[in-house]
């Protein structure tokens, strides 16, 4: 089954093509910004019953350098068998398209993106036919976005920061400034705020990163109704609610008794939950949270 994390590595480059240039400098590879970028079909399988899937594969048209095709593949460990399939995803991808493609490997553990930075040569020593090299993106090559200037200045790449470094101490300051960017962004574009959001909450997967994310979207109301509330909704996780709201009421220093705290963490209602969510941003009192509800 294919992880959020792993979705979130490679979508951030349907959301915003330009990214694979910025990011990419850092390795000290020289790209022009695309002038335009169209969605390839991702499925490379043939005729013959055998399957071969990239994870992202987009055109991008440069005004300097002309058109490439950009392979996208979220890599979350050492496989031995994905050098081939990558030669053969080139291979194939000129052949069909009669394009040069370029492969970018997406990491968030420093030892897979040593490993898939590897150059694999394909033939006899003595006259290598094929030289696999591919561009990677991992922790020590993709920097850490800590401050809320930089993260507006660039939010994808603050996106794809806040997942490569989500287990690493710098996480929370990552979160914070990004949280404090897409609050901007959403007072000028909430469709896309939403998208970088969610992005944003598949990156983290299951780290602890992912809780203050959680708390970040609850201190701001209107971000964490539109989508981490309506997430929690979908997939039945009123535990989620109880301890974000638990978190908010801390936060505002409002006192929480044990008896408050039993009915916050045994309600399964998620109205309930999310009215008392949301009187929490005024309420200065639990009292004033439970005036009128049930749970």
């Amino acid at each position: 089954m294919v992880s959020s994390p792993h979705e979130a590595m490679h979508r951030i480059f349907q959301q915003d093509p330009g990214l694979f240039p910025r990011a990419v400098r850092a390795l000290g590879v020289s790209f022009s910004d695309p002038v335009s970028a169209s969605p390839f079909p991702t499925d490379l399988t043939e005729t013959r019953p055998l399957e071969r899937r990239v994870d992202t594969l987009l055109r991008l048209d440069t005004a300097k350098d002309g058109s490439f095709l950009l392979a996208v593949e979220a890599q979350g460990g050492q496989d031995a068998d994905k050098p081939a399939s990558w030669a053969y995803y080139l291979a194939y991808l000129y052949a069909k398209y009669k394009m040069p493609a370029v492969l970018l490997v997406v990491c968030r553990d420093r030892n897979t993106a040593s490993w898939a930075a590897r150059q694999v040569s394909l033939g006899p020593s003595q006259w290598p036919t094929l030289t696999l090299r591919p561009l990677v993106l991992g922790p020590d090559t993709v920097p850490v976005i800590d401050t809320p200037e930089a993260a507006a200045k660039d939010i994808s790449l603050a996106v794809l920061s806040s997942a490569l470094h989500s287990r690493a101490p710098e996480s929370d300051a990552i979160l914070k400034a990004l949280a404090a960017a897409l609050k901007g962004l959403q007072a000028d574009d909430e469709d896309t705020a939403s998208i970088y959001i969610e992005l944003t909450e598949q990156g983290l997967g299951k780290t602890p990163a992912a809780d203050l994310w959680r708390h970040l979207m609850a201190v701001d109301l209107s971000i964490f109704q539109s989508q981490t509330a309506q997430a929690l909704r979908a997939e039945g996780l009123s535990e989620g609610l109880s301890e974000a709201l638990l978190v908010v009421l801390s936060g505002r220093g409002i006192d929480v008794s044990d008896e408050a705290r039993a009915r916050i963490t045994t309600c399964d209602d998620h109205d309930t939950l999310t009215t008392w969510l949301t009187r929490a941003a005024t309420a200065t009192t639990t009292a004033e949270l439970f005036a009128d509800t049930e749970g």
